[in-house]
């Protein structure tokens, strides 16, 4: 099934489709997509995650069509921060 996911720094987004198998969660999808590798500042003990805007765990299974997004910490010096 194909499913999206999202990532966003001030600088970059990156949203890319991925082929996953049924009955995959969220945690799947992110570990298939390769973003953890593109971007090490990603920590999924941190870092919230959702589905189309609305907060999930990790172990939620994902649909055909869903999008799910990873979230930066809100920091009032973030995007400062981002761009050194």
């Amino acid at each position: 099934m194909i499913v999206s996911i999202a990532y966003a720094k001030p600088n970059m987004q990156v949203w890319k489709n991925i082929d996953i198998a049924e009955g995959s969660c969220v945690r799947d999808v992110i570990l298939a997509s390769g973003l953890l590798e593109q971007f090490p500042e990603i920590d999924l003990d941190e870092n919230k995650v959702g589905i189309f805007g609305a907060l999930a765990k990790l172990d939620k299974p994902v649909k055909e069509g869903d999008r799910v997004e990873i979230y930066r910490p809100i920091h009032p010096d973030a995007e400062r921060l981002d761009q050194k």
